[in-house]
């Protein structure tokens, strides 16, 4: 519980110092690697996670960010929300994309959860 609590807390308080909460490209796209598991893997459900392939939670916060600049360049940032399913854990971030529609996308943050 502690440890959900200490990651909460992080991830509130990097959204809340984030100056990028509207971004307009993909700038530092080349510092995060993200992993898809498969041809289907577009954010839009738990089924259809973005794995986050990273070890500690800045570099897999951040690749969360680098993913969706790239793939929804000019998006805002509405909130975030953790959650789990089985022994995987998520980030769902809630968008606009730049044309105006609402989404929630889905990362599978379970190989970074709790990494300091």
């Amino acid at each position: 519980m502690k440890s959900i609590t200490l990651f909460l807390l992080f991830v509130v308080f990097l959204t809340a110092c984030s100056p990028t909460k509207k971004t307009t490209s993909a700038q530092g796209s080349s510092s995060a690697e993200i992993t898809a598991t498969g041809g289907a893997q577009d954010g839009s459900s738990f089924d259809k996670a973005i794995f986050i392939d990273k070890n500690n939670e800045k570099e897999g916060v951040d690749a969360e960010y680098v993913w969706l600049r790239s793939h929804y360049p000019g998006y805002t940032f509405i909130k975030q929300s953790l959650d789990s399913k089985g022994n995987k854990h998520y980030d769902i971030l809630k968008i606009k994309t730049k044309e105006g529609e609402e989404k929630n996308i889905y990362f599978d943050i379970s190989r970074f959860f709790g990494k300091l």
